[in-house]
């Protein structure tokens, strides 16, 4: 059997759109600052069959940092009422500027599914080169889901704070240069400016052309290691809130490195917490 494909092309996406085996979501996310909803956009245009994939609400709601990943149970719970099973080959897209569509992928991958790619160029492309979009909401049977999540997938505060000192696992921060840096403002207000002691920066946005394509295996390879990153090494991605830094574990799995998690409170975490040190 062949192995699913992390990234799926326009053209595929179009010869297979039909098929019961592949299920596609929607999951697009926007900055609070940013003007757009979402669910709105996707209400009134969508990839056909597509469902809305909302990682606000597939989360830890009880918890006060955002989207925070959710239980075994609510993970289940919401893949069984849009019908999914552990089999389907699940394919992701968005049409936001952070690249959400890793943010689903990552959550898919951490709680078991192994048959999920994300599609290469999101709604952008799909809508460009004049596929078909509808505004029609699909409804499917429930069906029996089972959750299995991967603790090791996602890092703690206090984990990151004691890796400080063992240096055991490189962190690679996504955000931007100049907010790694602590020369720009944070887009949350009340967050400290600068960056994790011993951390490593790459802006996610380096990692795609202009098109919002991923770049190729090689090249992120160069970009990863030019960054001094260590391939070879455990590797922990985090950024503003736990969205941008699954674009670096997608493109880390593009590469082959296996041995990644995520921090999932990120720098609205970090940023706020009275005991984390901070560098500029």
């Amino acid at each position: 059997m062949s192995k699913t494909p992390s990234l799926v092309s326009i053209n595929w996406l179009a010869e297979n759109l039909g098929d019961p085996n592949i299920r596609i979501f929607d999951s697009s996310w926007h900055m609070p600052n940013a003007g757009r909803d979402a669910k709105a956009e996707y209400d009134a245009s969508h990839i056909p069959g597509a469902l809305f994939f909302d990682v606000d609400e597939i989360a830890d709601t009880e918890n006060p940092l955002p989207h925070m990943m959710p239980s075994e149970e609510k993970m289940a719970s919401r893949l069984r009422s849009f019908g999914i099973s552990n089999s389907d080959h699940i394919v992701i897209y968005d049409h936001s500027a952070g690249l959400s569509a890793s943010r689903g992928w990552y959550m898919f991958k951490s709680f078991g599914h192994e048959k999920v790619s994300i599609l290469n160029g999101g709604y952008a492309k799909w809508a460009a080169e004049g596929h078909p979009v509808t505004d029609d909401i699909p409804v499917f049977n429930k069906s029996h889901y089972i959750a299995s999540k991967d603790d090791n997938a996602t890092r703690t505060v206090e984990q990151l704070i004691e890796n400080i000192t063992t240096k055991a696992e490189q962190v690679i921060d996504a955000r931007s240069n100049g907010r790694f840096l602590g020369t720009e403002p944070e887009p949350r207000a009340g967050l400290k400016s600068g960056r994790i002691p011993e951390s490593f920066n790459v802006p996610f946005n380096v990692l795609l052309n202009d098109d919002k394509m991923f770049k190729s295996p090689e090249e992120l390879k160069e970009i990863f290691l030019n960054s001094g990153i260590d391939l070879e090494k455990p590797l922990v991605t985090s950024c503003g809130s736990g969205m941008t830094a699954c674009v670096l574990l997608f493109a880390l799995d593009l590469v082959g490195q296996n041995n990644k998690s995520l921090y999932d409170g990120s720098w609205t975490e970090w940023g706020s917490h009275p005991d984390t040190p901070v560098i500029k």
